[in-house]
């Protein structure tokens, strides 16, 4: 069966899409830690980050680097954090929390978001698309 993250690749489950090119696709995650706190993952399924193949892996880190600069031209942060826990879908993904303080990436803190809020914050964040280079 398909992951979560595979469906909302094919489009048969709606995502506030951030970026996304041929091998990768980042949106927003719908019970964020943080306003910003997007998900960045591989459109190939794969469970486990470390048995992703090295040049599909250090992509991810590049994309993902690309939408860390994007969310923190937008969303008032002292840094973007990463985060690889790899329990909650198994598909690999980084999750991208802007952060004040190391406690921040606590998913203790996530809470439901209003779609009508995830859409206001990916259209900004997608504002500074242009400027990604992927």
């Amino acid at each position: 069966m398909a992951s979560l993250f595979t469906r909302i690749v094919k489009g048969e489950i709606p995502c506030h899409k951030i970026l996304e090119n041929e091998k990768y696709l980042a949106f927003l995650d719908i019970r964020p830690i943080n306003p910003g706190h997007t998900l960045v993952i591989t459109k190939k399924e794969i469970d486990y980050i470390f048995d992703v193949e090295d040049e599909l892996l250090s992509g991810l880190m590049v994309f993902a680097k690309q939408v860390a600069k994007m969310i923190q031209k937008e969303v008032p942060c002292k840094k973007v954090g990463i985060m690889v826990a790899g329990l909650e879908v198994p598909h690999v993904h980084i999750h991208l929390v802007p952060i004040f303080d190391v406690h921040d990436l606590n998913f203790a803190k996530a809470q439901p978001t209003p779609p009508e809020e995830l859409a206001k914050v990916a259209e900004k964040i997608r504002s500074h698309a242009k400027e990604a280079k992927v």
